[in-house]
This record gives C-alpha cells, sequence and structure tokens, in this order.
C-alpha cells in the first residue's frame, strides 16, 4: 500500500476517535471536549489534502484511491454533520441532502465499476470544492465553541455555512451525474 492510501485509510481510522470526541462534547458540553474532536477532524481533514498532492506528485493515483479517498471523506464528513444535527446547527434538510448525493454518487460509481469497461469514476472538481468547504465549515463549528463556548455568532454561522454546504453539495452532484451520464443512460 503507497503513501497516499496510508494517509487515506488513516483518515479512516481517526473517524472513530473524533465521533467519541464529538459525542461527548455533545453531551457534556466543554471547551476541551469541541477543542479535541475539532483537532482530530483537522487532523483528518489534512490527510486529504496530503493523499492526493503526493498521489498526483509522485504518480501514485491507484483505483483504491480513487475509490478510497472520496468514500473516506463521506465517512469523515457525514459523521461531523450527524453530530452538527445534534447539536442544532445543521438542519436535518441539510444532512439529507449531503446523504442523497453522496448514497447516489457511490451508486453511479457502483454502476460505472460494473460496466463493460470497468471504469473508476474520480471526484471531480465539484465535489473537491464541497468536501473542502464542507472540511472548513465543521472545523470552524468545533473550534469556534472551544475558543468562544459562549458566543452565539458561532451557531448563527455554523447555521450559514452548513446551508452553503448543502448548496454546494447538490450542485457537485448534478455536476457529477451529467459529467457521467453515459453510465446513467446505460442502467437497465
Amino acid at each position: 500500500m503507497n503513501l497516499p492510501n496510508k494517509l487515506t485509510v488513516a483518515r479512516i481510522a481517526l473517524v472513530p476517535v473524533f465521533a467519541l470526541f464529538a459525542e461527548l462534547a455533545c453531551h457534556f458540553g466543554g471547551a476541551g471536549l469541541y477543542l479535541v474532536a475539532g483537532i482530530v477532524f483537522a487532523i483528518a481533514s489534512l490527510t486529504d489534502m496530503l493523499d492526493g498532492r503526493i498521489a498526483r506528485r509522485r504518480n501514485l493515483i491507484t483505483d483504491f484511491g480513487k475509490f478510497a479517498d472520496p468514500l473516506a471523506d463521506k465517512i469523515l464528513t457525514t459523521a461531523a454533520f450527524i453530530y452538527m444535527l445534534l447539536e442544532g446547527v445543521c438542519a436535518p434538510a441539510v444532512l439529507i441532502l449531503v446523504l442523497f448525493r453522496e448514497f447516489a454518487v457511490s451508486g453511479l460509481r457502483m454502476v460505472a465499476a460494473g460496466a463493460k469497461d470497468g471504469r473508476v469514476l474520480a471526484a471531480n472538481m465539484w465535489g473537491k470544492v464541497k468536501t473542502a468547504v464542507q472540511m472548513v465549515s465543521i472545523v470552524f463549528f468545533y473550534f469556534g465553541r472551544a475558543l468562544f463556548p459562549a458566543a452565539g455568532w458561532v451557531d448563527t454561522m455554523a447555521i450559514v455555512l452548513c446551508w452553503i454546504c448543502g448548496a454546494l453539495t447538490a450542485v457537485s452532484g448534478v455536476k457529477y451525474f451529467l459529467d457521467n451520464r453515459q453510465f446513467v443512460s446505460e442502467m437497465k
């Protein structure tokens, strides 16, 4: 397994660690728990940036990476949005939109993988922008809650950021399906 793929696997392994601290922060509060959850999430997010750069620079792009990298992002960000929903800053509609897009894109990837030529569909630029904005929004929420625990503006800004994430999720999903419509038309 090459270094970019190891970083992707590490990102997946950090999800339960993040979830533990997000769960504790959600139920017990405390700046320290929000801070640790934010740090773990930020480290996991940085692996996303690093694995892609290393894979491209060293020509280490693999089918495993094309599949596992976006899956790792989905697992990480979905876990965070679930906790943000419990915290009251992510609307259920946003989470439903995120999940709908992720399931639909994953389904399309399975169809493409099962096609005659067995293609692996990589993420497009809109998907990468969506993921980056999601990750920044989540980091903002956890660090904001840690550094400004009594500031209402943190939650207000997190709510706005979640809706922006929802809009970008919709746009990236539509773009992904338009870019790969040949597989949609092949579905029977």
